[in-house]
């Protein structure tokens, strides 16, 4: 049986989560994310967030290198960096930034500069607003785990444990 404090932060992880849903921030890929997480990986979902983070924080940086280039500005290399983000943002159920990382696309391969400058600010924009809310997510389950008195083995004890005892 939950107790009174983890199930107020289970309610909460809920409903943040049907908020993004609703909002159309996160689709199902994000569900079958989750339910590859179990005990003997705990932080899986969190883990797989992160290097997608660290991985679209590189590329909105080319990105915006690249288009601020007047020079050197070519859309089939905003392209690859676009399908990138497109495929990582799929992989993990990022929806809105999917759709925003297509229509950026669309209005490079029409050579059209200042629409995809635009499109980049609403892409930033997007990314903060998911990079926010997943962290508070996460943040709560934090919470729930400790709330709930799971105890998961530290990986590095472990490894440590096998060590001395082969």
């Amino acid at each position: 049986m939950l107790g009174l404090e983890t199930y107020r932060l289970v309610t909460d992880m809920n409903r943040l989560l049907a908020l993004l849903f609703h909002q159309g921030v996160l689709d199902e890929q994000f569900l079958q994310l989750q339910q590859l997480q179990d005990e003997s990986s705990p932080n899986f979902v969190s883990e797989v967030v992160n290097i997608y983070f660290n991985e679209s924080e590189k590329l909105l940086r080319n990105l915006r290198a690249l288009l601020m280039d007047r020079e050197q500005w070519e859309y089939k290399k905003v392209g690859v960096h676009l399908n990138q983000m497109i495929g990582s943002s799929s992989s993990i159920g990022a929806n809105r930034i999917r759709n925003v990382c297509v229509a950026l696309r669309g209005a490079s391969e029409q050579n059209n500069r200042l629409g995809c400058l635009r499109a980049l600010d609403v892409l930033e924009h997007e990314y903060c607003y998911l990079k926010n809310k997943l962290h508070e997510f996460f943040h709560i389950e934090q919470q729930r785990v400790l709330a709930a008195g799971i105890r998961y083995p530290n990986p590095v004890q472990q490894q440590q444990h096998h060590q001395n005892h082969p």
